[in-house]
């Protein structure tokens, strides 16, 4: 069987600031943690999963607390994501959704099954975790999963390795992280939103941004 899901990894340490992970961890301190319903849309939770416990630093928290990263995000990983995919590729207009960091504490968070609403995703692991950690991101073989069970059936693993940066299109392949293994861990990654000329921001579904910000 020929393989249903392919990525792009660049090591990208040489171009972060130094002690860039301590001001990554300082500003996951900061996350908004609770448990968030399935996202419409985008959801590949089992029906029975009402909530999905989790922490989010948000995009204008990002800005303010992280500009560098938010500058790397619309320049020089821009510049990568082009370099993976062959193509043009933008960065989101709309700063609330541009790079946000994904934060898990604990053996109770992860993140939602799910497929993306954008073509391309950049994603910046923050820490290590190693084979026995947990926090792997698993993405299905079968696009038809729709549930944590379902994606653990037939998966590709990719293991968070600090200063990695990883593209990939996460449209057809239901995804999600595993849970820590231990409770006293903390995994940190952050996420960045691409577009493409075939799939500009603007078909990005309005009722995401309703669910999301209130938007009417």
């Amino acid at each position: 069987m020929l393989p249903t899901f392919q990525w792009t990894t660049f090591d990208v340490t040489g171009m972060l600031q130094p002690d860039w992970q301590r001001d990554v961890l300082e500003m996951a301190d900061r996350a908004d943690f609770r448990d968030f319903p399935p996202t419409p849309v985008i959801t590949r939770e089992a029906a029975n999963v009402r909530r999905i416990s989790r922490g989010r630093v948000h995009a204008d928290q990002v800005a303010e607390g992280l500009p560098w990263l938010r500058q790397l995000y619309r320049a020089d990983f821009r510049d990568l994501a082009e370099r993976a995919i062959g193509g043009p590729v933008a960065a989101a207009r709309d700063e609330r959704y541009g790079a946000v960091l994904n934060v898990q504490r604990g053996t109770r968070m992860r993140f939602e099954c799910h497929v993306d609403s954008n073509p391309l995703t950049g994603l910046l692991f923050c820490t290590d975790h190693d084979r026995s950690a947990g926090g792997e991101l698993v993405f299905a073989h079968v696009p038809e999963a729709s549930s944590r069970a379902d994606i653990d059936r037939s998966c590709s693993v990719i293991r968070a390795q600090a200063g990695h940066l990883i593209f990939f299109d996460g449209r057809r392949q239901p995804h999600y992280v595993r849970p820590l293994t231990s409770g006293d861990s903390v995994r940190v990654a952050a996420v960045m939103n691409y577009y493409t000329a075939a799939y500009p921001e603007s078909m990005r579904p309005a009722e995401l941004n309703r669910h999301l910000y209130g938007d009417q």
